[in-house]
């Protein structure tokens, strides 16, 4: 079928649109007289010199640096680099004006992420073919906002996005289903989008190590290995995704924040402080959408960066900090050794349910103390909505580690924070 020229008889014609280094191209559109084409680089811990590097610009990437890597190595390779603070504020108004520009074409736009989008343009004909579509949404994007975007146009929403991955930054890639076994089949497992490293080498060890392998697999086989997930990956790998472009944002499943930390901690108070500041500020999430969290789930990362999370479910639902506090240090003593050291530390909560609606089952102590608890954290919420994060803390919430900048909406979020684009101001 034709997605690129014109548009198909039958089917639909979808584009994945990828903003490329996002963070750092905002940086460069906002300053361009200081930052553009400058090796620059996001960095989540610039004052120590001991963060990682959250995304780098393209001009820094060809000088080595790279995500993920220590700030330390990347100034090694790359002694001028410039490091800036994360300002996530001004990441969040770049992303709702990218978008506003996608549903300019489209009423149908997925926002997966901050940076990253799906458009169905099956009805967008009188716009123009794909082509012209795709190529006026990146002019558009260059020129209104000046930043660099790559996009892919495919049958569906698995094909559109490994399209835009092909081409950076400033890509344009037409991928349709007759050129799947010609393009993606030589490829091996692990870049067919959905499969990731534990999940390709267990392929591998069945024999099975490109994704023509996959397409062609006993479904059987994979069934009995992987459940339902075996039967996706081999349709995945022959190219075919049914599922639609959404866009209407599901409520959260989950919220959540971590931090990485400036140096290797071992000391369980340094490590309770920093629950203290994250159970905070999933907390006042969760209070300002209105819910309560039946599970609390922790994530640990040692400096190997090898990471485990383990969860507990609560008896009563909270959307207290003290309660999720004690959870997570409380999982934290039960699944990490003493004197191991941590990297990274962070907080979920799910099983998320409207505070409202939920029926509580309480003791004679919690049908007491709860309606005191919930009264209180209402007057700290309007007091910190009103004055600010750092207007009302403990003093266990005091430091200079980074989970004390979960309080600063411009140091703070992550890409897949998505609370911004739900007219809310609670991410």
């Amino acid at each position: 079928m034709e997605t690129g020229g014109a548009y198909p008889v039958s089917g639909r014609v979808i584009l994945h649109v990828d903003m490329n280094a996002f963070y750092a191209s905002v940086h460069e559109a906002e300053e361009p007289e200081k930052y553009r084409g400058k090796p620059l680089a996001v960095a989540g811990s610039v004052e120590l010199r001991r963060g990682i590097i959250v995304t780098s610009s393209y001009a820094a990437r060809a000088r080595g640096v790279k995500t993920g890597m220590q700030v330390r190595k990347a100034l090694k390779l790359c002694p001028d680099l410039i490091l800036l603070e994360p300002d996530f504020e001004l990441y969040r108004m770049y992303s709702r004006r990218f978008l506003a520009i996608a549903e300019s074409y489209t009423p149908l736009v997925e926002a997966t992420s901050i940076d990253e989008c799906y458009m169905d343009i099956t009805g967008s004909k009188s716009l123009g073919t794909p082509l012209d579509i795709a190529r006026s949404l990146m002019q558009r994007i260059r020129t209104e906002l000046t930043l660099p975007c790559s996009v892919g146009i495919a049958p569906n929403k698995l094909l559109a996005k490994m399209a835009s991955d092909m081409k950076k930054p400033n890509g344009l890639t037409v991928l349709r289903l007759r050129d799947v076994e010609r393009v993606l089949w030589p490829k091996p497992c692990g870049e067919l989008f959905g499969i990731g490293k534990q999940t390709s080498a267990k392929l591998a060890a069945m024999g099975i190590r490109t994704i023509g392998q996959l397409a062609t697999a006993d479904e059987e086989l994979l069934v009995r290995k992987f459940g339902v997930y075996g039967r996706w990956m081999k349709q995945a790998a022959r190219g075919i995704d049914p599922s639609p472009v959404n866009p209407e944002r599901e409520a959260n499943k989950s919220i959540g924040h971590s931090t990485t930390l400036p140096r290797d901690y071992t000391d369980r108070g340094e490590i309770g402080k920093v629950f203290l500041n994250l159970a905070d500020q999933v907390c006042r999430r969760l209070r300002r959408q209105k819910l309560i969290a039946h599970t609390v789930q922790i994530a640990i990362r040692d400096p190997d960066m090898k990471t485990i999370t383990r969860s507990r479910t609560l008896e009563v639902p909270t959307d207290d900090m003290l309660d999720v506090h004690r959870e997570a240090v409380r999982l934290f003593a039960d699944n990490w050794p003493e004197g191991k050291p941590v990297r990274l530390l962070g907080i979920s909560l799910s099983g998320l349910t409207e505070k409202e609606r939920a029926p509580l089952q309480l003791d004679l102590f919690e049908y007491e103390r709860r309606p005191v608890r919930d009264k209180l954290n209402e007057t700290l919420d309007r007091l910190r909505d009103k004055y600010g994060e750092n207007a009302v803390v403990t003093a266990g919430m005091l430091g200079d580690d980074p989970s004390v900048l979960l309080r600063d909406r411009r140091r703070r979020g992550t890409s897949l924070q998505m609370d911004h684009l739900a007219g809310r101001d609670d991410d």
